[in-house]
């Protein structure tokens, strides 16, 4: 699923959702909260990979969403 994978990065003008691999962003936002909203229901609807950026662009916080190289144990 790799080119799927969705990040959320900083900007001079506030926060951008970028769809690994591609050069523009597929939307900004003023407030990182929305771009993280926004991200998160398209990683879902991908079942691929979250990250989020902090300002200087290091990655705080990722999530897998169908895509996990370490999914839990079946609990039966």
């Amino acid at each position: 699923m790799t080119g799927k994978n969705s990040h959320v990065v900083p900007r001079d003008d506030g926060w951008a959702v970028k769809k690994e691999g591609a050069s523009r962003a597929s939307k900004t936002f003023e407030k990182q909260a929305d771009a993280i909203k926004y991200a998160r229901e398209h990683a879902r609807n991908d079942k691929s990979e979250l990250f989020v950026h902090r300002q200087d662009g290091t990655i705080r916080e990722r999530s897998s969403y169908g895509n996990d190289p370490c999914p839990p144990k079946d609990e039966r």
